[in-house]
């Protein structure tokens, strides 16, 4: 498995990706009860596949790093709620890759098709985000009825972009980054950029939103790229 998470983000021009085999986790988040900082996940890395990435990265003219580090939550937690460690274990190498520095949603979608050739060696593509992420309006939000007026406005065009024909997809989400709510949804950009990675390594398959729930000044939703019966599959987790 390659996963992008919104938590991490490359240097200057370059694109990180995480080399360690054996890691601790990445406690990324601050003023939560101290049992979250106990949370677990086991997990292993693969230096074979991280330079199966890196080749491709290069292979693309994309500029890339090795570096060893720990697993942030941006990963492991979609990990631990989708794979429980006791009762539905993962047993596959998980390597994370960085985003860009710069918040170029073609530069992502770039990326995602350098490395969309995984897909066909039987490798999931794992993208981490949000499909609406407002953390300033946050407590503004708690305890109302009814969600952040641009909450749904921007949630639905990210469905439309994501979900369009595959030969529109491109240039729809770039389009996104240019509407009115855009900067409400998103003050800033790294928890959308994980998606254009997931769409740009689909190529000509189709995008499916399967869940999404609007909470206060954020939106959960899940999107799939590919047919679950093969083997080319993708997801965003956003």
């Amino acid at each position: 498995m390659v996963i992008f998470s919104a938590h991490w983000q490359g240097q200057g021009n370059r694109v990180l990706v995480n080399t360690a085999e054996i890691t601790d986790l990445i406690y990324d988040f601050y003023g939560f009860p101290d049992w979250y900082y106990s949370v677990k996940y086991p997990h292993v890395g693969s230096r074979n596949l991280a330079q199966n990435v890196m080749s491709k990265l290069e292979n693309a003219g994309i500029e890339y790093a090795p570096v060893e580090r720990g697993l942030d939550h941006g990963a492991w937690l979609p990990l631990l709620v989708a794979f429980d460690p006791k009762n539905n274990p993962l047993d596959v190498p998980i390597v994370q890759v960085s985003l860009f520095k710069k918040e170029n949603p073609d530069e992502h979608y770039r990326l995602g098709e350098a490395v969309a050739a995984l897909r066909e060696e039987n490798i999931l593509i794992l993208a981490s985000g949000m499909a609406v992420h407002n953390l300033r309006d946050l407590w503004n939000s708690v305890g109302q009825d009814q969600p952040m007026p641009y909450v749904h406005s921007f949630d639905e065009a990210l469905k439309k972009a994501a979900t369009t024909e595959p030969d529109q997809r491109k240039a729809r989400m770039a389009e996104l980054l240019k509407r009115g709510d855009s900067r409400q949804a998103h003050p800033t950009f790294d928890h959308l950029l994980p998606i254009y990675i997931a769409a740009g390594a689909a190529g000509e398959d189709s995008g499916t939103r399967l869940f999404t729930m609007a909470d206060g000044s954020m939106s959960w939703a899940q999107f799939r790229f590919g047919d679950v019966s093969t083997n080319n599959t993708l997801a965003a987790r956003l």
